[in-house]
């Protein structure tokens, strides 16, 4: 009897061995990053900016900034059930199958998802709650990128807490998590549950732990020596599921300072860095590239763009020439042709412009501030939706273009 338990042990391991050693995932060997394939992978590609993580610029918002922010001038609009309603229908709307075969169709070989904290735990975000709504939004996009050969990259834009301390990480100003244990954890129970969802998801080439950590507010003498052993527990956490999946790690001061790096400390690591708004030369990466030099590992840029075609082109021309990947930020912009597509305002938005831009320290002020016709503000919110719809999205022909892609 013990024999045949022993046996069958044996062949169910091996089954899963060999079923292990048949999935080819992305990896890295020395500073390149290898495809399946077993050839050099250069990322070309976007960011889903504005989708998991509403952005206030993008809604055209210059005071609410942040996703609780603009939460906050829905539910002051229409009231949080109506708000709630719009939020569950623009996560089904803003991004859908037909993008993303529409960027595989222009030349996108990867995308990068920002995501939210909450999305995988029991706190309220847009109007809902549930530790699998996260799941259950980028499976959809993963299974549709499998699809269409796109691969992805994780990228936990808001952290417990608050890793920046502005408004991208819809914290409250301040990089409490480095000085929460109770934040740090969570952190790392977070990318714990997702490694272990994903562990044998091809489609995913890595994990970007902490996006843009330690805003130049801050003492960076303080939070700076923090941050890479934040990242060693996050990345040990992963480790005891994932072992296959390549992790990205961000350098302090808006992922552009690697002088918080020491020695590699994962054999699958990538060091990441974004760059805006500076010239579009080499200069401008030579401490990226001396990094990777000196410790033989891959770099890659994470976010870039936000500029006029023209610089587009020639940073984009600068990275490639340096052997680095990219994914430009945004994909999708309202009125707007600084990203690979747009979608127009819908009739009467500027009254929901006006109202989020508005003073409203109290409630006085909200009443006085509320637009009177609310029926309007509703097809304004309802039109968002509809435009928003890639059947409605508009590409930029100069950007597709600069980036080397095809409409």
């Amino acid at each position: 009897m013990k024999l045949k338990q022993f046996l069958l042990f044996i062949i169910l391991a091996s089954a899963t061995f060999l079923s292990a050693q048949t999935k080819k995932f992305i990896t890295v060997k020395g500073k390149e990053i290898i495809g399946v394939d077993g050839k050099p992978f250069l990322m070309r590609g976007t960011n889903l900016g504005n989708w998991l993580v509403p952005e206030g610029y993008m809604f055209k918002f210059k005071n609410a900034n942040s996703p609780r922010l603009i939460q906050e001038v829905m539910n002051e609009l229409i009231g949080p059930a109506d708000a709630a309603a719009f939020w569950k229908k623009y996560l089904n709307t803003y991004i859908t199958q037909a993008d993303i075969r529409y960027l595989r169709s222009i030349g996108v070989n990867s995308i990068r998802i920002p995501f939210h904290y909450k999305l995988f735990t029991d706190e309220e975000y847009l109007g809902d709650k549930g530790s699998v709504r996260g799941f259950q939004l980028m499976d959809q996009v993963i299974s549709c990128c499998k699809k269409e050969n796109i691969y992805v990259i994780l990228d936990m834009h808001c952290a417990p807490g608050g890793q920046t301390g502005d408004n991208i990480d819809d914290g409250f100003g301040f990089p409490f998590l480095f000085d929460n244990e109770a934040s740090q954890q969570l952190t790392i129970n977070i990318w714990n549950k997702i490694a272990s969802h994903y562990k044998d998801e091809t489609t995913i080439i890595g994990y970007d732990l902490l996006n843009e950590p330690i805003a130049h507010y801050f003492d960076a003498s303080h939070f700076n020596p923090l941050l890479e052993p934040l990242f060693k527990r996050i990345t040990k956490a992963v480790r005891e599921v994932d072992p296959n999946h390549l992790i990205f790690l961000g350098g302090a001061q808006w992922d552009s300072n690697f002088k918080v790096f020491g020695q590699p400390f994962d054999s699958k690591a990538v060091y990441t860095f974004h760059k805006y708004w500076t010239p579009a030369n080499k200069e401008v990466i030579q401490d990226y590239i001396d990094f990777s030099n000196k410790y033989q590992v891959p770099i890659y840029c994470g976010e870039t763009g936000e500029n006029d075609d023209n610089w587009v082109m020639e940073f984009k021309q600068v990275l490639e020439k340096e052997n680095i990947g990219w994914h430009y930020w945004p994909y999708k912009k309202m009125d707007n042709s600084r990203g690979i597509i747009s979608f127009p305002l819908p009739k009467y938005y500027d009254q929901i412009i006006q109202f989020a831009d508005s003073t409203r320290l109290s409630f006085e002020d909200i009443r006085k501030t509320r637009p009177k016709q609310i029926d309007q503000i509703k097809l304004a919110l309802e039109g968002f939706l509809q435009n928003a719809s890639f059947q409605n999205c508009v590409g930029n022909k100069g950007y597709i273009e600069a980036l080397g892609f095809h409409q």
